[in-house]
């Protein structure tokens, strides 16, 4: 058993390669880079990692992470086998992450991209922080900085063969990256997204 089972790897179980092969084969949009990463030791026996990164030309809006665990007898705690962990975080405004409902907001649109796709999932749970830098001395001339960051597990709900959606939920998770890096819906099926208003100007890659 390994930390980063692919679903090519014959000691997997076959429910575990079947999310992995989901979870590689999805294809969001194109403004999302998205690519396998290493996966965290001992949170489970199996584990595969994805980190993403909004881009706008050359320049990042917002970046994350996405571990898919799995423990074929089950966990407690997560109320299933399986579990999504997240991290999400992107820069802002000091006066937009000075709001005192920024947090809250953050949240809902975590759990508004699960509903808004009709994944079913348990047990969500996490922090949203805000971050604030100044600079001083030698580094007075540089602007003062904001970061919001997520961080958030859930439970996503096992269908047929015991295997859940992991493709539904990969897209629901870009689509808080994209609101959460201040890119406009897709289409018209996402025209109810609000996006973050004045968040700071993308980094330089």
């Amino acid at each position: 058993m390994g930390e980063d089972e692919g679903p090519g790897d014959g000691t997997a179980p076959p429910a575990f390669r079947t999310a992995v092969e989901a979870l590689r084969t999805a294809r969001p949009r194109p403004q999302i880079e998205i690519e396998p990463t290493r996966a965290p030791q001992r949170l489970a026996p199996y584990a595969y990692a994805l980190e993403a990164t909004v881009v706008d030309g050359d320049e990042d809006l917002a970046d994350g992470r996405l571990v898919l665990l799995h423990d074929p007898a089950g966990h407690d705690a997560w109320q299933g086998s399986f579990r999504l962990v997240t991290l999400v975080r992107a820069e802002l405004e000091p006066e937009m992450a000075a709001d005192p409902l920024l947090p809250e907001v953050c949240w809902s649109w975590l759990t508004g991209a699960l509903s808004g796709r009709g994944l079913a999932y348990g047990e969500p749970s996490g922090t949203v922080t805000r971050a604030s830098s100044h600079y001083f001395g030698g580094l007075s001339e540089r602007p003062a900085t904001s970061q919001i960051e997520i961080r958030a597990s859930w439970t996503p709900r096992e269908g047929s063969g015991g295997v859940p959606d992991t493709a539904g939920h990969l897209m629901s998770w870009c689509d808080l990256l994209t609101q959460i890096g201040g890119v406009p819906p897709a289409g018209p099926g996402d025209a109810s997204v609000v996006t973050l208003p004045q968040r700071r100007g993308p980094q330089s890659r």
